[in-house]
Formats: C-alpha cells, structure tokens, sequence
C-alpha cells in the first residue's frame, strides 16, 4: 500500500514539475449533410499511449488548424473546442474532464463546415502543457472516415471512362508539333542533325539569346555548340526580321541548318522554345552526342500580350530553387508573366530593407500566444518556426537572382502586397517595429510605418476567420509604409536591371464591419468630407497608393474589387462597378465569375478597365481535379482538370461554362440578362492568367501535382489563336470540332510532354491521371485520357506496382480488381478499386 501510494505521488510530482504526457489522436468522420444542415459531424479521440501516467484532467491546451469546427452539442464541460484566430483553434478540459487514464480514450463531437477530401482533415495539431508553455509537442494524428465512399468512387470513374470515350483519332499531320499550338507549321521533308559541332550565328539584336540557346543546348548534348560569327552550314541562325510583331517568330529547319527569324529579343527567345519542343521528349534523360530533328516550317505570334501563372508563397512558403523551376515550366510554354503573391494573412515572404520585422516576424509561423516574435500556426504548420511550410522567406539577394532568370527567359515578375486586407502578417510585424522602438524610447519613429490604428474597437471577421488583419487607410503611416515598399521594390528590380511597370496591390475580400469603430477613420471623415462614409475609405485609400505608383512611373494592378464600391442594393451591400479609375489605367485580375457575378469582367472591360481574365471556375489550379475523396485541393469555386482551362473562351465565356460551380447544370437562357463583351472592349481583355493558391501545399510535390498539366491548358488559351469550336455557332459542328481540338491536345501532352517533364529542369511530379473504367456484361473495360500511358492492375486487392498485369482488354469482373495508371518511366498515380 505505502509502495503503491509512493509511485502516485512520484508521478503527481512529475506532472506538477511538467512531465509532458503525449497524447495519441484520431479524427473520425461520422456524417456528412448531418441532420440535414451541410454540415459534418466528426469524433476527435484522445487516446492516452502510456501504460502507467495518466493525462491530467486540467493544465493543457492542444492547438489545431481546421476550417471552423465546434462542439456539435452546448455541452462543453468535458472538452471544449475554441476559436482562436485565423483557422487555429484549441481543445481544453472543460470542469468535468477527470482525466485519461493509461491505454483509455476520450471523446469530443464536433460539427465543421462539410468535409469533402481529404484536404479538409484538421492538421498540424500539438500540445503544450501549461507548466512547459514554451515546449509544445507536435501529435500524430490518424484520419478516418465512417462514410463509404465506393458509390461516389465509380461513379467518377464511369464519368472519366465516358469523358476519355470522347478522344478521337486526328491526322498526325494536323497536330501540331507543341504546346502551345503555333499558328501556322507545315512538316517539311528532311532531318536536321544536332551535335557538339554545329554553330550558334547570331545577329547583334539577340546575343543574349544565342547565349541562352547555348546554355540550354548544353543540357542535352555532350558538348555544348558554340557562338561564331558565322558559319554556311551544320548552324542555329538568329536573324533579325524587322516586320514582325514583337513577340513572333519565323522557324524554319533544313538538313542544312536551322533559321529563326525574329523583330525583339522575346520573339527570338520564343523560336528557342520552340527549338527545344521540337526536340524528342527524350532528349533531357541523358545527355547524348547529337539529336535529330524533323525539318519544319513554322510562323508563330501570341494572341494575349499577358499570359501569367500567379504563385502565392504566402500561405505555405516555396523556396528560390523551386520558384526558379517555376520559371523554366513558363518560359518553355511561353508564359510570359510571373505573379508572386508575396504576403497574406499568414506570412510575409520578402526582405525588405529598412524594415527587419517582416521577415524576423512576419515570415515565420510556430507556436505563440503573444505573436510577439512570430506569427500564430496556419494551415498545419505546427508548433515549429523550422517548419519549411510555414516559415520562410525570400532574401533581397533571392529575389534579384529570380528577376534576372525571368528576365533573360523575357518573363515579366509582378510583384503582389496584399493590402488592405488579408495583411496580417504586415499588421503583427509593423506592430512588433512599433514596441522594439517604443522601448527605445523613439515614440515618432515607432509611428511611422504603423499600420493599425491602436484604439479601433471595430469588429469584424475575415472569410478566413481573421478579426485583426485589415489595413487602416485613414492612417498616414500607412501611406509612409506603402512607399517605403514601392521604394524598396524599385530598387530591387533596378538592380536586377529588370524591368517593372506595375505593382499589384490586391484589393480582396476585405470584410464587413472593418473602421467603423476607428477614432482615426472618424477623425479623417470631418477633415475630408469629400469621404462620405467609411465604405468611400476603399476608394480614398486607393487613390492614394495610386498616387504613390504614378510618381515612380508605375500603374496600378489589383484583384477586381479595385474597380468596385459598396452600395446597397435592394436594402443590402453589394460591390458594383465603379468608374471614377477608368482612366488611371488600372489592371484587374478577375476571378469572380461565381453565381450572380458571371458577367463581371465584361461589365469591367465595357467600362473602360483593364482586365486580365482570372475565373476562379475554369482558373484556379489549387482547386481539386475533381469530387474524389482522395483528390487534394480545394472546391469552393469547382473543379479544375487541364480541359477547364483549355475550353475557356475569352470573348465568349458563356458558352462553354455550362454548370454553376458544384456541378448543377444552368437553365435554358441563364445568361440572356447578362452584359455581353461588346467589340471594342475587346481590347481591353488584356489576357489570361492561372493562379495556384497554397492553402494546402506544404510540399513541392503537391505543388507539382496541382501545377502539372493545369498549366499547359492556360499556356494554349493565352497564346494560340482563337480556335475554330469558339466560334463556330452551330453547337454539333462546334462540339465534333472541340473534340478534335481537345483529342490533339492531350495526345502532345501524353505523347511528349510528360517524357519530357520526367527531366526537364530536373523533373516535376506531375498529376498521373487515375484511369476510367466501366463494368459492362460481367467484365471491366477501362481507359485513361492520354496516350502513352499504361493501365496495371490487381486482383488481388492489393495495390498495382509497374511490373503488374497491363490491361489491354475487357477483363473478367472480381470484387477485389484495382486498377492504377503509369507513366513511361514506372511512377503510378492514384490506385482506383473497381465497383460493380
């Protein structure tokens, strides 16, 4: 008894002293739609591991981010679920906890928004015990779900198998010979043999072309060719051509020779990249002694002067080498411009001279309660400020080496601050400047780039659950800092010796109930009463920042709400058009095209705006490939497979968005009411653009995934001419004619593409497509979307490896056939078991 009594006060005293209890979890998903309110209903576990401690009944927190769970019933005594900020939120012993015994669990339902993949799990959870607050333990957590979803499983897989039936032969002489699709090319009769010894001539226009192509070929051939001034054969010729566009190329390949006619440098760098898509997709394997190419003839222009894929590093943090990966993806489909989304709420991911804080703080995430030297976790990063996801940043010296890549592959960087909203990470980190030097006793100095006004009581919650990350405009400090960053950028790009025209400002989703309760917005709106109230600060503040860009010869780019105001309509707020910018040459990237805003970016480009078409629904590669559990990525604007972008029509986007974002077909006449894209605003579509948001890419490899092939379908709508089906408005002949179109599209990117991208620039984890099948009479008949790639299977249950079985044929139904899709060089995509 006395032995027994000793060992429970030594472990008291071990937990009083701060013995640290790990605790084992599983989230188990239970329902969803639960009772009938779009809602999910799921367990949380705490399993206590330990074969003699118990975990405590009071004295620690576990942290987790999650997209808004609560407890499903009022009774929280036991354990209770609390919002913190932003998507972290805490479980706590409620009065009634009594603790978990060794080898016992504990409950807690929790009702979220409806989980859907299985990207929605929470993540990143940790414990910290409050006699150790500053030694969080990262937890391991299982993720499980009650619900069956083998009928959801087929009938996708029934869906591709009947989407893949669509691809039809096409003349191989019809196809063109890359992506994306030139506008003219005739396969003339010959081979041209490149080696070590043929020649690079250049014309004095494009020396730095003829260095690159030097470079590049010395990637693929064992010795690299080099630079003369001349030479009458066995040569790669630069040939200046003053009557074309700026951005066109004439390529023209012989036995003798090859030509590249151009007017710039960006036309001669586009007849490179051709070059180098010419080449067999096997060339970037090994290096090889010399590579033959089919003689063609091929004229080629852009029909969009912005073509541009945006990477936010904000949210989850990509390095330099992966950014520079980035680059030679575009540059090889000539994407011409580079958005980086450098800041949002949960990271600040460039160094900026003057002012430390926005990296030292804002660039790092980990475990906090004060944000005082750091940020809180987001999206799973955990309680570590190592964690590669969700600390980091780009050094001045990172960034300048980015622009000067870019530049020499004629791609144009534009730099993105998101502000007013979304811009925590540069609220905390200004803030952090204000105490280090309100310490120092420098009160003006502490002032002076401070970027939220102390004393504002206004309430409010951003779409992302943040209550303090809107920037205030009525404070001249926010203007101090917004030109110290303009300065900074400038300087950068100077000495990159880069050219920049404009930096874009953002201008999203800042939430209801922002400066309302602001003594600064109130004291400004007696001084300036040409602000009638406090939604006219939007405008206020970006006329501002406008007048900041102007004086350094800059325009302005932002998100579409740049072009808009509040205004009640029908008794409630809406954004509508405003016109008062027209003339300031404002850029707006429109993403919203969702219900009741189809028809937004026309009503911007009829009214004289700038517009860069960026729909969300046909867009927006961080959105999953589709409904599947296991797919990663988002869904809230629908689902994006290469073919969303690829039938995207500019002028005409009506016709080929048939559905509203979850997949519900759109009435006869859904658009009659809308604003049509009239002639002349034509013009003002500037282009096209493609973003991949990092929400839930914590690794290069899910990054890869979502990036690859989304992105070749962008890169053909925002180069090649306006296809034939656009246009044609008979619906039969436009259909048979897409089909043709989009069957000559997945065959380059089966047939070359992927072999190529297995090497090329060191080699992408591109999407592997899962195959499509059907059971009809008893036996399984499936398909996969690309050629090139090959169909294995099991019968076992288990999952197929690339020596398994290749389907050729129908195959017998079992209940346990698993089918998987390889590529050329043996890497699988995701395993797909067959359901009669």
């Amino acid at each position: 008894m006395k032995q027994k009594s000793f060992i429970t006060i030594c472990l008291l005293l071990l937990v009083m002293q701060g013995y640290a209890q790990k605790i084992d979890l599983t989230w188990n998903i239970l329902t969803n739609n639960h009772k009938g309110s779009e809602q999910t209903l799921s367990e949380l576990i705490l399993t206590n591991p330990s074969t003699k401690v118990d975990v405590p009944a009071k004295g620690w927190t576990i942290y987790f981010n999650s997209g808004n769970p609560r407890n499903a019933n009022t009774d929280t005594a036991l354990l209770k679920i609390t919002h913190i900020n932003g998507d972290l939120f805490s479980v706590t012993p409620g009065k009634n906890f009594k603790g978990i015994a060794p080898k016992k669990s504990a409950r807690v339902q929790i009702l979220s928004r409806s989980l859907k993949n299985i990207t929605d799990f929470s993540e990143g959870f940790y414990i910290v015990y409050h006699s150790k607050p500053n030694a969080p333990i990262s937890l391991t957590v299982k993720n499980k779900s009650a619900i069956e979803y083998s009928a959801q499983e087929k009938a996708i897989a029934n869906h591709i198998y009947e989407q893949n039936k669509v691809i039809v032969q096409v003349n191989e002489n019809k196809i063109p010979p890359f992506i994306p699709s030139p506008v003219s090319f005739e396969k003339t009769s010959g081979s041209f043999s490149l080696s070590g010894n043929t020649k690079i001539v250049s014309d004095a226009a494009f020396v730095k072309e003829a260095e690159l192509l030097k470079v590049e070929l010395g990637k693929v051939l064992t010795q690299i060719p080099q630079i003369t001034p001349s030479a009458p054969q066995n040569s790669i010729t630069l040939k200046e051509k003053t009557e074309l566009a700026a951005e066109a190329y004439e390529l023209k390949i012989t036995s003798a020779g090859i030509s590249i006619f151009a007017a710039k440098p960006a036309g001669a760098f586009y007849g490179i990249q051709s070059l180098k898509n010419l080449l067999p997709a096997t060339s970037w394997k090994a290096k090889q002694n010399n590579i033959v190419i089919a003689a063609w003839k091929i004229k080629d222009e852009p029909r969009f002067q912005h073509r541009a894929f945006m990477m936010d590093i904000a949210r989850n943090f990509q390095p330099k080498a992966q950014i520079l990966k980035v680059l030679d993806v575009l540059s090889l489909y000539k994407i011409n411009v580079f958005h980086l989304h450098f800041n949002d709420d949960e990271g600040w991911r460039i160094e900026i001279d003057g002012l430390p804080e926005l990296t030292e703080v804002g660039s790092r995430r980990g475990h906090t309660l004060t944000e005082d030297s750091h940020l809180l976790p987001s999206y799973g990063s955990g309680p570590s400020v190592s964690n590669h996801s969700g600390s980091g940043h780009l050094s001045k010296a990172d960034f300048i080496e980015i622009l000067k890549y870019a530049n020499a592959r004629h791609i144009n960087v534009i730099p993105e601050y998101e502000t007013p909203g979304h811009a925590r990470a540069a609220i905390k980190a200004m803030d952090a400047r204000y105490r280090r030097l309100i310490a120092a006793g420098k009160p003006e100095e502490a002032k002076q780039y401070l970027l939220r006004d102390l004393a504002d009581q206004s309430i409010y919650r951003s779409v992302q659950g943040f209550s303090d990350n809107v920037i205030n405009p009525a404070l001249p400090s926010v203007y101090n800092f917004i030109g110290k960053i303009i300065n900074e950028t400038v300087a950068m790009y100077k000495a990159a010796n880069a050219p920049l025209h404009t930096i874009h400002f953002g201008g999203d989703e800042v939430p209801a109930g922002v400066w309302e309760k602001s003594p600064a917005v109130k004291t400004l709106l007696e001084k300036d009463k040409s602000i009638e109230n406090v939604d006219e600060l939007w405008h206020y503040y970006f006329k501002n920042v406008n007048a900041l860009l102007k004086a350094k010869n800059l325009y302005l780019s932002g998100w579409e709400e740049i072009g808009l105001k509040k205004q009640l309509v029908n008794g409630k707020k809406q954004m509508v058009l405003d016109t008062r910018f027209v003339n300031e040459n404002f850029h707006t990237d429109v993403w919203n095209n969702l219900k009741g805003n189809e028809d937004l970016a026309y009503k911007l480009a009829n009214a004289g705006y700038k517009v860069v078409l960026t729909n969300v629904t046909n867009m927006y590669l961080d959105l999953a490939y589709n409904k599947d559990y296991n797919e990663i990525g988002q869904y809230w604007g629908g689902y994006v497979d290469v073919n969303k972008p690829f039938n995207f029509i500019p002028f005409n986007y009506y016709k080929n968005q048939t559905e509203d974002q979850y997949g519900n077909p759109l009435p006869k006449g859904y658009y009659n009411a809308m604003d049509k894209l009239n002639e002349k605003a034509k013009a003002n579509i500037i282009g096209v653009q493609a973003p991949l948001w990092s929400e839930v890419l914590h690794t290069k490899e899910r990054f890869e995934y979502l990036f690859l092939p989304k992105i070749m379908g962008l890169a053909e709508r925002g180069w090649a001419t306006d296809p034939d089906w656009a246009t044609e408005t008979d619906l039969v002949k436009s259909k048979e004619l897409y089909e043709k179109d989009w069957s000559s599209f997945v065959s380059r990117i089966g047939r070359q593409e992927f072999t190529k991208l297995n090497h090329y620039a060191g080699g992408f984890e591109y999407r592997i497509p899962t195959a499509g099948y059907v059971v009809m009479d008893n036996k399984v008949t499936a398909n996969v979307l690309y050629p090139n790639l090959t169909i294995r299977y099991t019968i076992d249950g288990s999952t197929p490896k690339a020596n398994s079985p290749k389907y050729s044929s129908a195959i017998p139904y079992q209940n346990s056939i698993k089918l998987r899709v390889f590529n050329n060089e043996g890497r699988g995509g995701r395993t797909v078991k067959v359901v009669k």
